[in-house]
């Protein structure tokens, strides 16, 4: 088996405050978790509104849904969708309606006019959306495009045979006005949010305004 080397880590400062509409690919099925887990991360710290997340049904019976517990107070409304014109409606009229801090959506295959849509909305709506995607194709309004993989987690400092934080590498492969990049993010125990794997590069430690989401999945 090939293994793909992982990209050299970035030394430009990560872009926290997230853009109107973003995009995070999960590459394999493993990396979903991951991914809605940077998802999470990505509303603002201080925005205490609802998320809302949609995908049609096949998603949730292939994946599953978020671990309620594991969210750690983050309010979050499921939306179930029948077909991908469901999720996308409701995606927009969430965050068009100002009532939620974040639209989630797992819209594969949205048009550039349908993402340009949703682009509008979160504007309108002071929110953020965030599409989730296995891959990354087709043309699409998202101002940022991540990769989200899994990494192995890191060693408790304090017990090196105890599993330390979770890991997972953020890749950005578009970014308007940004250069592409890499990071090493990991779940701090103690806030439950996603912050730079200093340990790992010389980053220093600030947070990410983040989540409280863990980084499973139910089955």
């Amino acid at each position: 088996m090939i293994m793909t080397p992982s990209p050299a880590l970035s030394q430009d400062p990560f872009p926290q405050a997230p853009a109107p509409l973003e995009e995070a690919c999960a590459p394999l099925p493993r990396d979903v978790a991951a991914a809605l887990l940077f998802a999470l991360s990505r509303r603002r710290p201080d925005d205490a509104r609802p998320v809302l997340m949609t995908a049609p049904k096949a998603w949730f019976v292939e994946y599953g849904r978020p671990y309620g517990p594991g969210l750690a107070g983050v309010p979050l409304i499921l939306a179930p969708a029948a077909t991908l014109a469901e999720a996308l409606w409701a995606m927009e009229q969430g965050l068009r309606s100002g009532a939620v801090a974040m639209g989630l959506g797992a819209v594969e295959g949205a048009t550039m006019a349908q993402t340009r849509r949703l682009d509008f909305a979160a504007k309108q709506g002071e929110a953020t959306g965030l599409i989730l995607s296995r891959a990354q194709t087709g043309l699409s309004a998202a101002r940022r495009r991540w990769r989200i993989s899994t990494r192995p987690g890191a060693v408790d400092p304090e017990d090196d045979r105890a599993p330390g934080p979770a890991r997972l590498l953020a890749e950005l492969t578009r970014g308007r006005g940004e250069r592409p990049g890499a990071w090493m993010l990991e779940q701090d125990d103690e806030t439950h949010r996603l912050r730079l794997a200093d340990r790992l590069a010389d980053f220093g430690p600030p947070s990410i305004a983040g989540t409280g989401a863990s980084s499973g999945l139910a089955a």
